[in-house]
């Protein structure tokens, strides 16, 4: 007798799970583990925002060398690039002709300085004899009139003789300022005026400089208030202001904000900001470009996720991934402030106490179960394992 299809459901039941059995190698489907991510609870917690600017060195003074003499250079008195001190020979003219003028002006001095003594003389002797009637008084007046001159006549060859002697000195061209001096501009045997359109040399002062850089009009306020309680914290001893090479790496230096003559520019609506900075190991050199971090206000409580931990959506709405109470990864639309350090500032979408992902995230769903590890940062930047 036929058996009907009722009855032989259960045998191709059976038969069809000893087939998939024997397929398997009798080994139940095992579940993939859920995915290991880094993790940080994000804490509020004290914020300094600061604003990285470009700019460039300039030294805090510069003295062009030039001749207040004319003549012919001998003599070269410095090593180019060195440090020289203000009043420090530079260059030596061809002192003779100056030394000449300084004689002449002497021997004319001495002849002013006898005439004088000849006509006090006179004076001298004339005295007696009009107070006794035995000559007239217009001679005597005379005699007196002669002397006068003859004393006018000293003083006018002491100031010669003092004039040529400043140009003797000025034949010794030194510098007028400490710092340090370029290269020369002329060489021995060259023939110098006062009238030259190019200076002789160069110095520059730069055990402090200056970094000028540019800053909204804006933002000008904020700066004045960081740089006043910068001041008042620390007695105004230290700079508030970082120096940052092109890399980014810090210099060895700091700066002050100096406020005294600060212009709009009227196109722009920028304002120079001119930062002195103390230099002793002469880091920083005329010319160079800079990066200066720049207070912007005091501190502010905020939240702040690496810059790893954000990612970017289609639209460029930033996301950030977390971990839920029940385990299970969930994305937050956010929204950023200022980068601050490789971290960002939140300023809206996340609140303190959640668990933001750090690492990992980029082969997530959203509710997908995470298995979540500590995460931290190592001081030279690198992820260090928990």
């Amino acid at each position: 007798m036929k058996k009907s299809l009722p009855q032989l459901r259960p045998f191709l039941v059976s038969l069809f799970a000893l087939t998939l059995a024997a397929c398997g190698g009798g080994e139940p489907p095992q579940e993939m583990p859920p995915p290991i991510v880094s993790t940080i609870v994000v804490e509020t917690r004290p914020v300094h925002l600061e604003d990285e600017l470009p700019g460039r060195v300039s030294a805090l003074r510069t003295a062009e060398i030039r001749p207040q003499v004319g003549g012919i250079v001998l003599r070269r008195l410095f090593e180019q690039g060195a440090e020289v001190q203000a009043g420090q020979p530079l260059f030596q003219i061809n002192p003779a002709p100056f030394k000449a003028e300084v004689d002449s002006a002497a021997s004319a001095l001495k002849r002013a300085i006898a005439a004088m003594e000849r006509a006090k003389l006179q004076v001298d002797r004339l005295k007696p004899l009009v107070d006794a009637d035995a000559v007239s008084q217009q001679l005597f007046d005379d005699a007196l009139s002669q002397y006068n001159q003859s004393s006018a006549d000293v003083a006018q060859a002491k100031a010669a003789l003092a004039r040529r002697q400043l140009d003797l000195d000025f034949a010794t061209i030194r510098s007028p300022i400490a710092g340090r001096i370029g290269e020369e501009l002329v060489t021995e045997g060259a023939l110098v005026g006062q009238s030259d359109a190019n200076p002789m040399a160069r110095v520059q002062q730069i055990d402090q400089v200056y970094v000028d850089v540019r800053q909204p009009a804006s933002m000008l306020e904020a700066i004045r208030k960081s740089a006043g309680q910068s001041a008042s914290s620390d007695g105004g001893k230290d700079g508030n202001v970082k120096i940052l090479d092109a890399q980014g790496n810090p210099y060895p230096v700091s700066g002050h904000i100096l406020f005294s003559g600060i212009n709009v520019d009227a196109g722009t609506g920028d304002v120079v900001i001119r930062i002195r900075v103390n230099n002793p190991e002469r880091h920083l050199l005329p010319g160079t470009f800079v990066r200066a971090k720049v207070p912007q206000g005091g501190d502010i409580q905020g939240l702040l996720v690496p810059q790893q931990a954000v990612s970017r959506s289609s639209t460029g709405q930033a996301r950030i991934w977390v971990v839920g109470q029940d385990g299970k990864a969930g994305v937050k639309n956010v929204e950023l402030g200022k980068l601050v350090e490789r971290q960002y500032l939140v300023r809206n979408g996340l609140v303190a106490g959640e668990r933001v992902i750090v690492e990992g995230q980029d082969r997530l769903q959203p509710g997908m179960p995470v298995s979540a590890q500590p995460w931290a940062l190592a001081a030279d930047g690198k992820t260090v394992a928990p």
